[in-house]
């Protein structure tokens, strides 16, 4: 985990804003193209409070940047990324396990920060821990095998000797697969002892304390009280539930557009 930022003290009226799991690129074009411009209009509302966005995995259902190709596609997102950065506003991306594979195109053409492991922040005296959460807390052995193949940089080197055509289209297959076998787990509520990221965020905090964790990957909008009176929040996902996370130096909140 990355070392904790020294606190920062938000400006009055100005904000954190999270979200995740957009799994842009599915289930069609079409579709993914509606999203995509409702998540840019989010984008542009948030703006003039935005004091940093923290964009939490999975922007992408599939994501593999080749020396001199992209995946087709998200320009209007991408586009009002570039933007915001621009203008100031911090853009912070975590990597998800559908798109883990992001190099340095977006820290080069965007200006954005990325993240591969959780991070810890402090606003306002609270302190935050986010992270996607893919391969965090108990079980999952599978996941975490295939993760450490699919961060090995031999394996993302052999991929890339693959031609565009073929490995974006093999691996948009295993994506859907992968996401399809997982639906309907992700869709049932294990209970407040259950969650495995509640007891990861648990855990940390037997030797750490923590005001907030925030992470993606469950597709389920939640919040849950944690032990010491922390707080664990599920961004949900712009599948099924526009959800996202709203920290206004005081209170972290979980809002549905």
């Amino acid at each position: 985990m990355n070392p904790t930022i020294s606190d920062t003290l938000l400006p009055e009226g100005k904000k954190i804003y999270f979200a995740s799991d957009f799994h842009l690129g599915i289930p069609n074009e079409e579709e993914s193209l509606k999203r995509e411009k409702r998540i840019v209009q989010w984008l542009t509302d948030i703006a003039p409070t935005a004091h940093e966005i923290f964009l939490v995995g999975d922007i992408f259902d599939f994501w593999f940047e080749y020396k001199h190709a992209i995946p087709r596609g998200y320009t209007r997102l991408l586009g009002k990324i570039a933007e915001l950065t621009d203008s100031g506003i911090p853009v912070h991306v975590f990597t998800g396990n559908h798109d883990m594979w992001m190099f340095d195109y977006l820290p080069k053409e965007l200006g954005v920060t990325i993240f591969r492991d959780p991070i810890s922040r402090s606003w306002n005296g609270k302190r935050f821990y986010i992270g996607h959460g893919d391969g965090l807390g108990p079980g999952d052995h599978g996941y975490k095998f295939i993760k450490k193949v699919f961060r090995n940089k031999l394996c993302q080197w052999l991929f890339a000797r693959l031609h565009p055509n073929f490995g974006i289209a093999m691996a948009n297959f295993w994506s859907r697969s992968s996401r399809k076998a997982g639906e309907e787990k992700d869709k049932v509520f294990l209970g407040d002892e259950n969650e495995w990221l509640v007891i990861y965020s648990n855990e940390i905090l037997e030797t750490e304390d923590y005001d907030h964790f925030v992470f993606g990957h469950r597709h389920l909008p939640l919040e849950i009280k944690l032990n010491k009176g922390a707080k664990y929040t599920n961004l949900g996902d712009w599948i099924s539930h526009y959800t996202y996370g709203e920290f206004d130096g005081q209170e972290m909140r979980l809002l549905k557009l």
